[in-house]
């Protein structure tokens, strides 16, 4: 597949079926009837001045079809299928460590790995085996982030940091203690900070949250970043609707404005 100098690729390779009030934090507070809403999973790939970025690597089949989630493609074939070798790529940001999004990390060997240090603080410490915690993460994933920071693979930045080819983590929190975002030209993914865009249109914090203001303020962010930015929703099938659709169907490409 050939690929403009500079893109982002919101890769679709997981969806299910569940409940608005098992999406949204108290649902039954807003009076409204519940409802399906359809949950896609993603993981990213910023190819921009030469490198091929992941953020995220999405969830493995094992612990994927535990939780009844259905597998569209598993991400390293995703890669393939889009004309990405693995091995391309250099780096991996791992925006926070659910099991949808640090699950494959053994496909990706030579890759950088990088991660707010509150995060891995967190799920390495004793409070992420806590039963509302820990239903969120794969004992075998934290392993393997162990693994990698043994090996000096996984650097660990705080606040903001700036990778290769311009591209800017932000520890916003909220969802998880250290949930990143990452900014790259005018594009922003949101990952979990944002899972539905209506979260920001009717101020609507998700179900699973470890500091509710550090939510609500990074939704104030988020907006923010609107303005000038745009938004690439952590779990919204609408991604797959704003932004043209390559692959098949796989991905939706957003080609990055000069930034």
């Amino acid at each position: 597949m050939s690929s403009p100098t500079s893109e982002v690729l919101a890769v679709r390779y997981g969806t299910r079926t569940t409940r608005k009030s098992e999406v949204y934090l108290h649902f039954d507070t807003y009076g409204e009837r519940d409802g399906d809403v359809v949950m896609d999973y993603y993981f990213w790939v910023v190819r921009r001045d030469g490198h091929t970025i992941l953020v995220d690597c999405g969830f493995n089949e094992t612990s994927g079809g535990r939780r009844h989630r259905t597998m569209l493609c598993p991400p390293a074939a995703a890669l393939a299928r889009l004309g990405i070798d693995p091995g391309e790529v250099t780096t991996a940001v791992l925006t926070h460590g659910h099991y949808d999004h640090i699950g494959n990390l053994r496909d990706f060997p030579a890759a950088r790995l990088v991660m707010s240090r509150r995060e891995y603080d967190f799920w390495t410490g004793p409070m992420a085996r806590k039963a509302l915690f820990a239903g969120s993460a794969e004992p075998e994933d934290v392993a393997a982030l162990r693994v990698a920071h043994a090996a000096g693979r996984l650097e660990l930045v705080e606040g903001r940091a700036t990778l290769p080819g311009g591209v800017q983590l932000v520890d916003v929190g909220g969802h998880t203690p250290g949930q990143l975002i990452v900014l790259v030209g005018d594009v922003v993914i949101a990952s979990d900070a944002l899972h539905y865009y209506e979260e920001l249109d009717l101020d609507r914090p998700f179900a699973h949250v470890a500091d509710l203001p550090a939510m609500y303020g990074a939704f104030q962010l988020l907006r923010e970043l609107g303005e000038t930015h745009r938004l690439v929703a952590g779990h919204d099938p609408d991604v797959m609707r704003r932004f043209p659709v390559v692959g098949d169907g796989l991905a939706a490409r957003i080609t990055l404005n000069g930034r």
